[in-house]
C-alpha cells in the first residue's frame, strides 16, 4: 500500500473563540481529509496542529491557510511529507509527577531518566495546579516496570512523587479502592486516642510506632495495647469518633470515584466500632476491622474473634474483589504501615500514603503530600474534572490550605 502524502499545518498565536472554526472552514474548501489533530492552550496561547491529506493543487491550500492565519493575527507553518504519525512503540505508560512545588529541575530529572530508559514522551498534560502541581506524561518505548524502578530513585532524590501505570483499558474500568484507616483515611491512630482515656497514651503510642515499622508482631502488639484499655468506658468510643479528623481530600476522593462506579472498602487493624460508623458516614461498601469486647459498658481489654493483621488485610482485599467480580489488577490499595504491605502487594496498584520508609520502598508508588484526593490525579482525573462534577451537584469542592 502506497504511503499517502500529508501536510502538517501548525498554527500558533493568541487563543480566542472562532480560531479553530476559521481554520477548518478554510480547509473545508480544499476538499482535504483530516488525518490527525492536536491542540493545546497555555496561558491563552494556542498551538494547533492539523495533519491532512495533500490536495492536487496544494499551493492553493498553502495560500488560503496563510491568508486565514494573517486575518487571525497568528503564525502558521505548513510542512509537506508522507504518512501519518509513526506508531508508538510498545511499553506505553502513564507517568504522573506530583510536586509541591514542582520545579523545572525536577522535570529535567524525570525527562532525563525517561530518555535513559530508551523511552519517549508522547504527550504531556496538567492534572492539577492546586493544592499540588500534578503533571501526566504519556510515555512509550519502555516497560512500565523498568520506568517505575528508574523513576522511583529520581522521586526519592528530588522529594517529589512519581507514579507509573501501564496505559491500558483497566484504568478506564470500574475498580475497587481498599484503604487502611488510621493515619490514612483518618489522621492519627484510634487506639492512641482511646489510650488517652486510660492514661496510657505514651506507652501505647510507642508500641504502635514499632508495629508500624514492622519491628514487632502486629497481633502480639495489638493484644498488648488493647489490654491496657481494660476498664475504659464504652462511651469513650463515641468521644473518639466525634473527634476524628479525616485526611484532607478524603470525602472528595470517595465522592468523585463513586460517581464513576468505583467500589470502596476500608480494612483496618483498628476497631469495628469506629470503622463501621466511618463506612456508613462515607458510603463505603465494605469494612473489616477488629472488634473490641465490651461487657457492662466497659472495654474488657480483649478483642473478639480473629485479629485483622497484615495477612488478614490482604485476605479481606481478595474477598471483596471476588464479591464485586473484579480482578486483583483492578484493585487499588492505599496504606501507610508495615501491616499494609501484603495488601499493597496483592493489589494491581499499591500506594504508600505518607508511609514509613520500608513501605514506600515496597509499594508500586508513593504519595507524600497530605491530600488523599491526590490519588485521583494518578487515575487521570484532573482537578478541573473534580470541581466541575461537584459544581454540577451543587457542591463547592473543599480547598485545603497549601
Amino acid at each position: 500500500m502506497e504511503t499517502p502524502e500529508t501536510l502538517l499545518i501548525t498554527l500558533t498565536g493568541k487563543d480566542r473563540p472562532g480560531v479553530t472554526s476559521a481554520i477548518f472552514s478554510t480547509l473545508a474548501r480544499t476538499g482535504v481529509e483530516v488525518v490527525d489533530i492536536e491542540q493545546i492552550v497555555l496561558r491563552r496561547r494556542l498551538i494547533l496542529g492539523v495533519l491532512v491529506t495533500v490536495p492536487e493543487r496544494w499551493e492553493l491550500l498553502h495560500d488560503a491557510m496563510t491568508a486565514t492565519a494573517d486575518e487571525l493575527g497568528m503564525s502558521i507553518e505548513i510542512e509537506r511529507g508522507t504518512g501519518d504519525n509513526r506508531a508508538r512503540p510498545g511499553g506505553r505508560s502513564h507517568v504522573t509527577v506530583i510536586g509541591s512545588p514542582l520545579r523545572a529541575t525536577d522535570m529535567a530529572g524525570v525527562a532525563g531518566r525517561i530518555a535513559e530508559a530508551g523511552a519517549n514522551i508522547d504527550r504531556i498534560e496538567r492534572m492539577a495546579r492546586y493544592p499540588v502541581t500534578a503533571i501526566e506524561l504519556h510515555v512509550s518505548g519502555a516497560a512500565p516496570a523498568v520506568l517505575r524502578t528508574a523513576l522511583a530513585a529520581e522521586a526519592s532524590a528530588r522529594g517529589i512523587d512519581i507514579a507509573v501505570q501501564p496505559a491500558d483499558l483497566l484504568r478506564r474500568g470500574m475498580r475497587l479502592i481498599v484503604m487502611d484507616v488510621d493515619s490514612t483515611l483518618v489522621q492519627g491512630e484510634v487506639i492512641e486516642m482511646l489510650a488517652a482515656h486510660a492514661g496510657c497514651e505514651a506507652e501505647v503510642a510507642e508500641v504502635t510506632e514499632r508495629a508500624m515499622r514492622g519491628e514487632v508482631d502486629f497481633e502480639e502488639s495489638l493484644r498488648a495495647r488493647v489490654a491496657l484499655l481494660e476498664g475504659v468506658p464504652a462511651t469513650a468510643l463515641d468521644s473518639v469518633y466525634d473527634s476524628l479528623q479525616l485526611a484532607p481530600g478524603a470525602r472528595t476522593m470517595v465522592r468523585t470515584l463513586k460517581r464513576l462506579g468505583y467500589r470502596f472498602a476500608i480494612v483496618s487493624g483498628g476497631f469495628s466500632q469506629i470503622t463501621d460508623r466511618l463506612a456508613a458516614d462515607l458510603g463505603i461498601h465494605y469494612a473489616r476491622a477488629n472488634e473490641l469486647e465490651i461487657l457492662d459498658g466497659r472495654l474488657t481489654g480483649r478483642v473478639v474473634g480473629e485479629v485483622v493483621d497484615r495477612a488478614g488485610k490482604a485476605r479481606a482485599l481478595r474477598e471483596f474483589a471476588a464479591d464485586i467480580g473484579v480482578p486483583l489488577d483492578a484493585v487499588i490499595a492505599i496504606g501507610d504501615g508495615a501491616n499494609d504491605l501484603d495488601m499493597l502487594n496483592a493489589a494491581g496498584l499499591g500506594i504508600a500514603y505518607n508511609a514509613k520508609p520500608m513501605v514506600r520502598d515496597a509499594a508500586d508508588t508513593a504519595v507524600n503530600v497530605p491530600y488523599l484526593d491526590t490519588i485521583l490525579y494518578l487515575l487521570g482525573i484532573s482537578r478541573e474534572d473534580i470541581e466541575a462534577a461537584d459544581a454540577a451537584a451543587g457542591i463547592v469542592t473543599p480547598a485545603p490550605p497549601v
